[in-house]
């Protein structure tokens, strides 16, 4: 029996079954990479989204609350009923660190906000107020900013 032939064989079969298998690691790594880009994607999607809704919940409340004595209450049952709470704990948890940073300066101006609109002053057209708001606008354009590097970096 002529042992080359067999010995030949035998490599060819290791490097093909060699070669496969890293191809298939590469691959599953690249979809891994792939999905965590994504599920971030979501997260800061419905992240921002929900912060938003809750301004617009507030604002709305907020005006058409004007003078009654239960403004407070309305304003902080318009930001509980937003989602923004449970939204922000699951990016706490599954964003990086330096998301997370980003995503809690966002929820920080929120809450100032919520804080403003549930005391009714100042007044929703007065300069301190849009001052806040623009606070609120820059901490939400910061993390689009951040959020885009993100998920460009890790492709």
């Amino acid at each position: 029996m002529d042992w080359t032939t067999l010995a030949g064989t035998g490599l060819g079969a290791l490097i093909g079954v060699g070669s496969t298998l890293l191809a298939d690691r590469a691959r599953w790594r690249r979809d891994a990479t792939e999905r965590s880009r994504q599920d971030r994607r979501d997260i800061y999607v419905t992240c921002l989204t929900k912060y938003r809704l809750a301004y617009e919940a507030m604002h709305a409340t907020a005006l058409a609350h004007q003078g009654q004595d239960t403004l407070d209450t309305a304003i902080r049952e318009a930001f509980r009923t937003s989602g923004c709470d449970e939204v922000r704990e699951s990016a706490l948890i599954c964003a990086p660190q330096e998301m997370a940073d980003v995503l809690e300066d966002v929820y920080g101006t929120l809450r100032e906000l919520q804080e403003i609109f549930a005391a009714g002053t100042p007044a929703l057209d007065s300069h301190e107020f849009q001052e806040q708001r623009l606070k609120h606008g820059q901490a939400v354009w910061a993390a689009r900013a951040a959020m885009r590097a993100d998920l460009e970096r890790r492709v």
